[in-house]
């Protein structure tokens, strides 16, 4: 007899996708079925007749087994939305494709989608704006895109041939994606996960893939894995591996207000100045990450720690006014000197 539970039935049919996109090659009888759901086979069976009617589920029967359809895509099931729920997953995916820099053909037909089930007024003009957008059909891009997300959904291994930007040859790794991740930063996504080699955890680019292909095993997430806490000491996606740095920045009140609206880290604290200026302060895993907002605001803003952080702008500072045929002149031991050569050296 089926174990009574709190499943609801779209918990069910969700958990009957995954178990057929986890187990592609495998044939499953409708007694195996209803036992990994624990539901009676009658209401197995109509799961999966309702799933493979609706074609969310792409299987056929092949003598007492039921099977997955080879090439088939995974369907999500429907979803309600609210009107403003619509409006915000549309503006982030819009947002996702302006500031990307690979076309990828999942974001624009999701944003055709997305206003086409927004309200009639408004839908031709959002669609304009998505067809306007630049196709460039199934490029490499896209595959990683799409072996990657079925990676992280279903759980599958995949074997991944990638790129550092450092390096100079791409090598092979298998790859568990825990999670996939955007960032401002660079215009890229990064997924996130245990890599072998090295046998630990890495984040890679999804722009340096140069191949990606699903494997037949699967993976399962650490328990100790906490994607959201390790983001969360992020300024993009970089978390480091060490104890976290503190960045203490120190705005002018020129742009004191501006910085004073956006909560630009979760951990960040800012602090009035008397000059009418502020101090911003956050704890963050990696510091490569932030320089180009540092550098962002000019002249507006000052490094006040870390030290290795500040050093790097003042070399930047002297680069720049070099560039422009510049120098910051100072008084020492009575001679005119630069600042930055004083620290630098000749």
């Amino acid at each position: 007899m089926p174990v009574a539970d709190a499943f609801t039935k779209t918990e069910r049919l969700l958990e009957l996708q995954l178990l057929f996109w986890r187990n592609p090659r495998q044939g499953l009888r409708t007694a195996e079925i209803a036992e990994f759901l624990r539901v009676s086979e009658r209401t197995a069976r109509n799961y999966l007749d309702e799933l493979s009617a609706s074609g969310r589920l792409p299987i056929y029967r092949d003598g007492w087994v039921w099977r997955l359809t080879e090439g088939a895509h995974f369907d999500l099931l429907p979803v309600h939305l609210t009107l403003e729920e619509g409006a915000a997953l549309y503006l982030a995916a819009r947002l996702l494709a302006r500031h990307s820099d690979e076309p990828t053909p999942a974001v624009r037909s999701a944003l055709l989608k997305l206003a086409a089930a927004l309200p009639a007024d408004i839908a031709p003009h959002l669609q304009r704006l998505v067809i306007a957008m630049p196709s460039q059909g199934d490029t490499a891009f896209a595959q990683v895109f799409r072996v990657l997300t079925y990676g992280w959904a279903t759980r599958r291994v995949v074997h991944l041939t990638y790129h550092p930007l450092r390096a100079r040859r791409p090598y092979d790794c298998i790859f568990h994606p825990y999670l996939l991740e955007p960032s401002a930063i660079g215009y890229a996504v990064y997924a996130i996960g245990y890599s072998d080699p090295p046998g630990a955890l890495r984040t890679y680019k999804l722009e340096r893939v140069l191949r990606a292909e699903l494997r037949e095993e699967t993976f399962s997430v650490p328990p100790d894995f906490d994607g959201p806490a390790l983001l969360e000491r992020a300024w993009g996606v970089m978390y480091g591996e060490e104890e976290v740095i503190t960045v203490r920045l120190r705005f002018s009140p020129r742009i004191a207000r501006r910085v004073k609206e956006t909560v630009w880290h979760p951990s960040q604290r800012v602090t009035d100045l008397p000059d009418g200026g502020v101090e911003w302060e956050a704890q963050i895993g990696e510091s490569l990450e932030i320089i180009p907002w540092i550098r962002g605001w000019g002249a507006d803003v000052e490094v006040v720690e870390p030290q290795e952080l500040r050093e790097t702008l003042m070399g930047e500072a002297r680069a720049l006014a070099e560039r422009y045929g510049w120098a910051v002149v100072s008084q020492r031991a009575g001679r005119p000197s630069s600042t930055l050569e004083d620290f630098f050296g000749d």
